[in-house]
Parts: structure tokens; C-alpha cells; sequence
């Protein structure tokens, strides 16, 4: 008996050996394929390296400590530094009104997208394969392409930045939101069904429960996104911080630049911590 099970113990262990170097030998390639044809050479990297920061260096602002705390007329203070955050607060504040207003509209959309377009909740297939299709191209349309489009259609502004925002957001999220469903038991569904509970009730007591964390993980996290690409589409006119970033990045002021990374970065850090404790919050309740 114990010769049978080394031999078979034996066996699959080398089984298991060659599939892990065909794989890994055939990723490999492709990472090498992939390379070449992408131009990456190391010896560019390399050579290159040293300047991969003389951008950045340049955007350090230069202060003096003699005039660290002068006013906003006085070369070297943090007040000169950041003479234009009257103008880049609200920037700022709008960026975020943006970001938070499409990705709450998404989340609602995407929800009740997810659960028709899920396989264990008995939506009719055509609805599934429509779902499935809408929400593949919504994502697969670059957030560029639908900022050029709506600014062209509604003028500069944060209307074609939230319309861009949505769109995408909701493609995102509904597919995360229904693979998330797929891979919930369905040990409660068919109890409840078993009960004489209803579709909508097997979803609401069944499934949601399970996919509940889930999905507010997915949204926190499409929330910080949609704040840093909400400063990307400023870019092309979608109003918000990007706008200003552009302007300054045109114009050379470095020190601005530099000054509005700041507060983007400083944005984001406080959403992640924020949306941290509010999930806790809410799937842990107050303890």
C-alpha cells in the first residue's frame, strides 16, 4: 500500500515539475517577445536612468529658511510657493465632487446591472448576453476618447469629466460586481427557494449578504481611481485639478506643478485611509 502511494505521490510531483517549467519556460517567451517588440532594451534603461528625475527635481520649489514664513510676495516663502492655492482648493474640491458623484451613481447602476447579468440568479439569458456586451464595450472604450467626445458635444467643463467617469465606472464595476455574484454559495439561495422565498428575495437574503464586502472594497477602490483619472481627463478640457495641472505643465511653472502633485497626493492618501475605516464601519457595524 505504501509503495502504491509513493509511486503515485512520486508521479504527480513530477508532473507537477514539467508543467512548471513548460509554463514558466513559455512565460518566459512571451515576456521576451513581448519585450522586443515593445523596444525594451536594458542597456537604454540604464543609460537613461539618471534622468528619469530631472523633471521632478526641476518641480521642487525652492524656500529659504530666513523667508520660510513671509508673505505671498516674498521669493523662497511657502506663501510664494502656494500663491495659487485660492485657485487650486477649489479645483480640487470640484475634482472630488466629480469623482465621488460618478462613482456613487455607478455603484447603484452596476449593482443592479451585476445581479441581472449573473448566472446563478435566472435573468434570461438575452438579458445576460445584453448586459454582458454593454458593460464590455463601456469599459473597453478609453475614459480619453469618451472626454474628447463629450467635450466636444457639452463644452469644457466637469459635466463631460462625470459623463466619462460614469460610463466607464459602470463598465468596471459590473463586471467585478457579477463574477463576485457567480462566486457566492448558493447553499442560502436554495434554502430560501426551498422556503418559497422569490427571486428577489433569494438575491436580497441570499446572495447580497455574501457579495456585500465585496462590492464596497470595489467601489472604495474605483473611488480613489476615479479621483486620479478624473485629474487625467482635465487633460483634454474635463475640467477640475487636470486643467490646472496642464496650464502649469505648459507654461513651466514648475513650482505649481509640483504644488498641485502635493495636493493630489495628499487627496488621495486621505481617501484611502476614509474609505478604509468606512468599510469597516459598515461591515463591521460600530464594534
Amino acid at each position: 500500500m505504501n509503495t502504491d502511494f509513493n509511486h503515485y505521490y512520486h508521479q504527480v510531483r513530477r508532473k507537477q515539475k514539467r508543467d512548471t517549467l513548460l509554463w514558466s519556460l513559455t512565460l518566459v517567451a512571451l515576456y521576451l517577445a513581448a519585450g522586443n517588440i515593445a523596444e525594451f532594451n536594458l542597456h537604454t534603461v540604464w543609460t537613461a536612468m539618471p534622468h528619469f528625475f530631472d523633471y521632478l527635481v526641476q518641480t521642487v520649489p525652492i524656500l529659504h529658511w530666513q523667508q520660510l514664513f513671509g508673505n505671498v510676495h516674498t521669493a523662497g516663502s511657502l506663501a510664494y510657493w502656494g500663491y495659487r492655492l485660492p485657485i487650486q482648493l477649489p479645483l480640487i474640491w470640484d475634482t472630488l465632487h466629480m469623482a465621488l458623484a460618478s462613482t456613487i451613481l455607478s455603484v447603484l447602476a452596476a449593482t443592479v446591472l451585476a445581479f441581472l447579468a449573473a448566472n446563478n440568479t435566472r435573468s434570461p439569458f438575452y438579458l445576460r448576453w445584453s448586459i454582458r456586451t454593454l458593460v464590455a464595450f463601456l469599459r473597453t472604450m478609453p475614459e480619453l476618447a469618451w472626454a474628447v467626445m463629450f467635450v466636444m458635444a457639452f463644452g469644457i467643463g466637469t459635466f463631460p469629466g462625470f459623463l466619462t467617469l460614469a460610463l466607464h465606472t459602470v463598465g468596471s464595476l459590473t463586471k467585478l460586481f457579477y463574477e463576485a455574484v457567480e462566486t457566492a454559495s448558493d447553499k442560502p439561495v436554495r434554502g430560501l427557494a426551498a422556503c418559497g422565498a422569490g427571486r428577489i428575495s433569494c438575491m436580497r437574503f441570499g446572495l447580497w449578504p455574501q457579495v456585500k464586502p465585496v462590492f464596497l472594497s470595489y467601489s472604495f477602490m474605483r473611488l480613489e481611481v476615479n479621483f486620479r483619472l478624473s485629474t487625467i481627463l482635465g487633460l483634454v478640457g474635463a475640467g477640475g485639478i487636470g486643467q490646472e495641472l496642464m496650464i502649469n505643465i505648459k507654461l513651466d511653472h514648475y513650482d505649481q506643478v509640483s504644488m498641485t502633485l502635493l495636493l493630489i497626493v495628499l487627496v488621495v492618501s486621505a481617501l484611502d485611509y476614509l474609505s478604509g475605516k468606512l468599510r469597516k464601519w459598515v461591515v463591521e457595524g460600530n464594534n
